[in-house]
């Protein structure tokens, strides 16, 4: 049984969420960077935070105890449709672009996608620039889980909250008994990682404010930047290093990061004796490896060095779905767009901010189709499917199998409807798969940004990047008719 009023009053919290922050970069256009564009936050920002009143009222009396899974997966939902658009009209207002466009631009950089209608970066008010990275750094984890946590009201019906939003196919363990505290220490871990990272860049030459800037979407695996060039406006193979170690730690599950941050140095050895993100590193590695060989064999880089920091760095960004650039990948051997396609659909680490199918599904996928090949040899043997040496129950591989058949299925038609607003199939695959994987840069029509997108595909693409950041299930549950019965 759905419960409306209990998801009306628990929407007012990302609304009052968003207008704060919209709040607090109209102070920081108005007294820091002073480049005028204070009331097109300010505004917006009043509205938003008296409709949050306005709604706190009118559904004060419904009971916040008794959330039900149903209300999570509603409130999961309608949350990333909400902000996306909340977020898009200080977007709207500042640039001049359509509220499709800037709707687009808003959900990218909350869902992480990294996906961009803008051009020009270089020329944009300062504040403006950081609140689009700052967009990215606050989905990095998810509004849901942000709620969760600053909200301690939520205690009751957090786990089933956090169970929604989370991303991955083994969701019941806890690191904490009590969810606040799960998700305080999660958040923890993540402004730790994201000050190393700022000071990693400042240390190598960035200026204060594309650290800061920069940090926010390489931790979140966004890939928005400040300027046109993205992460070669620097032209520091240093930058790029690293940028691949951030993007790595933001694609490796949090709670491993917790486990490791509470042990201490000593527990750096748990990043390889957990199956998950060994593989991932592993991968990371031989792709790399690959790409750097193929290109120096291609004579696309004269030096092996080169050809490997450059294939190194683009391999980190499309498998963590961050989508930062750095080389000029129309130039390069038409093989390798296909070749980092194939890295995107990998993805991260479950419970991390990565898109992408995620390793643990790769491994699980992997080892049901080792073990249909021996049951083809022998067809009496008792084959489990084992994963960190414990046994992996059926519903969960039938989860993991429904979710990659899902994945194909659901690009297969998004690049049909793509194609039938006007793009040709590559440009409507690479446009599908940048967006559904949350992974932002595209090829064909949409290598440079996504203007060439008509309106109605941009609303196509929207709904892509949702689908994606919550992992499919959570939206198409919402289409079944029994979703809906009392």
């Amino acid at each position: 049984m759905i419960n409306f009023q209990n998801t009306l009053r628990l929407l007012g919290m990302p609304v009052l969420w968003m207008g704060i922050v919209q709040f607090v970069f109209g102070l920081l256009s108005l007294f820091l960077f002073r480049d005028h564009v204070s009331t097109q936050f300010f505004y917006p920002s009043l509205l938003m935070m008296m409709a949050s009143l306005v709604i706190s009222w009118l559904f004060r009396k419904s009971k916040l105890s008794q959330v039900t899974f149903r209300d999570a997966l509603l409130f999961s939902t309608f949350t990333w449709i909400l902000v996306g658009i909340l977020g898009g009209i200080p977007i709207k207002l500042v640039t001049g672009v359509n509220f499709s466009d800037a709707t687009f631009e808003s959900i990218s950089a909350l869902s992480t996608a990294g996906a961009t209608i803008l051009s020009g970066l270089d020329d944009m008010p300062a504040s403006f620039l950081l609140y689009r990275q700052f967009l990215q750094w606050m989905g990095g984890l998810g509004v849901v889980i942000f709620v969760v946590a600053v909200l301690p009201m939520l205690n009751v019906g957090g786990m089933r909250l956090l169970k929604a939003e989370t991303p991955g196919p083994i969701k019941d363990e806890k690191l904490s008994p009590r969810i606040s505290k799960t998700a305080h220490y999660l958040w923890g871990v993540y402004v730790v990682i994201t000050l190393a990272c700022a000071l990693a860049y400042y240390l190598a030459g960035m200026s204060a404010y594309d650290a800061i800037a920069h940090s926010f979407s390489t931790v979140s695996t966004g890939g928005f930047s400040t300027h046109d060039a993205s992460m070669w406006q620097f032209q520091s193979h240093l930058m790029l290093m690293i940028s691949n170690v951030f993007m790595l730690l933001g694609a490796i599950n949090f709670g491993l990061h917790f486990r490791i941050f509470r042990i201490g140095w000593r527990g750096v050895r748990l990043y390889f004796d957990d199956e998950e993100s060994r593989v991932f590193l592993i991968v990371v590695a031989c792709l790399s490896l690959m790409l750097g060989l193929y290109l120096y064999g291609e004579a696309r880089y004269e030096s092996v060095w080169v050809s490997l920091s450059f294939a190194a760095f683009h391999v980190v960004s499309f498998i963590t779905s961050t989508g930062f650039g750095a080389a000029d990948l129309s130039s390069w051997p038409a093989a390798t767009g296909l070749f980092l396609v194939f890295c995107a659909y990998l993805g991260g680490c479950s419970g991390s901010t990565a898109g992408g199918n995620k390793i643990i599904r790769d491994i699980i996928t992997f080892k049901i189709i080792r073990r249909q090949l021996h049951q083809l040899i022998h067809p009496s043997a008792m084959l489990p499917i084992r994963y960190q040496d414990k046994v992996v129950s059926n519903d969960v591989t039938q989860a993991v199998m429904a979710f990659m058949s899902l994945a194909a299925l659901t690009t297969g038609v998004f690049t049909l409807l793509m194609m039938m607003t006007g793009l040709d199939f590559w440009s409507a695959f690479t446009a599908v798969v940048a967006c559904i994987n949350v992974l932002g840069p595209g090829f064909g029509e949409v290598g440079s940004n996504f203007q060439p997108v008509s309106d109605t595909g941009i609303w196509f693409l929207n709904a892509a990047m949702i689908l994606g950041r919550l992992e499919y299930f959570t939206v198409l549950a919402l289409f079944m008719p029994h979703f809906w019965r009392w």
